[in-house]
């Protein structure tokens, strides 16, 4: 874009032009966004930022659909990110996990923006975090990130969101899931959804026989249980969110949190960007000898020595 049209573009987000916020985000996810960015980030630092992770079929996006109505509830301006597993083919979002925030739509203090993950690891997309900062930026006040639902991988979104929820479902392995490392350490919240199942009191028990185990220094997750499609619990959630963001902010460690995102974003942007050049010097390079002597070709051509 001309200098022109970046001016024009961020004079428009800073007036509350919905469809400026829409046009910076795809700029991020084509790889043109850091002059906007760069622009806009000062404007950045004040909403809350909930991540929503877990299995899939756990009712992550019914429990993020829950949660925006009672933002809105609150009066507060909410920002919602679904990452959606994308075609390895296409590279498009797969499932489109939209469908369950259609209520939400038409609500013009409500920006849903769907991104496809395209094979980028944690869970999310490789721009989510230029769209959280620049809905932030925007003055939305509750920003819901919801992520893929791969499973135990998906600890990146703790290094982006101030809240991270882990959802669970009961009878459905997911207690041997909570005793993994990984996951077990980055909720502040557990939920357990889909309550009115028979062993939801069971999966209570052992997510909390599993934190009586661990060593927390300062906040212990809590453990909420909900049933979102009926909107049973989320009133609980709720506070259990407002509880862990008091606890951060006379803790201080909310700025402890703000440095891991930001140095979160710094890694994810240089090794995109070192991907990418690795990527072009494997393209015009020789494909001869082993992997490793290519790699160190491709790495040196990049003036990178072993």
């Amino acid at each position: 874009m001309t200098e022109q049209r970046i001016a024009d573009l961020v004079n428009a987000f800073r007036n509350g032009d919905a469809r400026a916020l829409a046009r910076a985000i795809s700029l991020c996810e084509s790889g043109e966004g850091a002059p906007v960015v760069a622009a806009l980030h000062a404007l950045a630092g004040n909403a809350a930022t909930v991540g929503i992770t877990g299995p899939p079929g756990v009712g992550k996006s019914t429990l993020c659909a829950a949660l925006v109505r009672k933002a809105r509830s609150a009066g507060r301006r909410v920002g919602v990110i679904s990452v959606d597993p994308s075609s390895p083919f296409s590279h498009g979002a797969l499932l489109g996990d939209r469908i369950r925030l259609a209520e939400h739509f038409t609500d013009p203090n409500v920006f849903i923006r769907s991104m496809a993950s395209r094979g980028h690891l944690g869970g999310l997309a490789g721009a989510t975090a230029d769209a959280a900062l620049l809905m932030d930026a925007f003055g939305l006040e509750f920003i819901a990130i919801e992520t893929v639902g791969a499973g135990q991988n998906e600890v990146e979104i703790a290094e982006l969101a101030q809240t991270t929820i882990v959802a669970l479902q009961p009878g459905s392995g997911d207690s041997i899931q909570v005793l993994k490392a990984g996951i077990l350490e980055i909720a502040d919240v557990f939920v357990v959804n889909k309550s009115d199942h028979p062993m939801a009191n069971q999966l209570r028990r052992e997510i909390r026989a599993m934190l009586g185990i661990m060593q927390y220094e300062g906040w212990v997750p809590e453990v909420v249980a909900t049933q979102a499609l009926e909107g049973d619990g989320i009133d609980a959630l709720w506070e259990a969110i407002e509880r862990h963001a008091l606890f951060l902010n006379e803790s201080g460690e909310i700025e402890r949190r703000r440095r891991e995102r930001f140095a979160h974003q710094v890694r994810a942007i240089a090794a995109g960007r070192i991907r990418a050049l690795v990527e072009r010097a494997i393209a015009t390079g020789s494909d001869d000898g082993d992997p490793y002597a290519a790699a160190a070709r491709a790495l040196a051509s990049l003036g990178i020595q072993e």
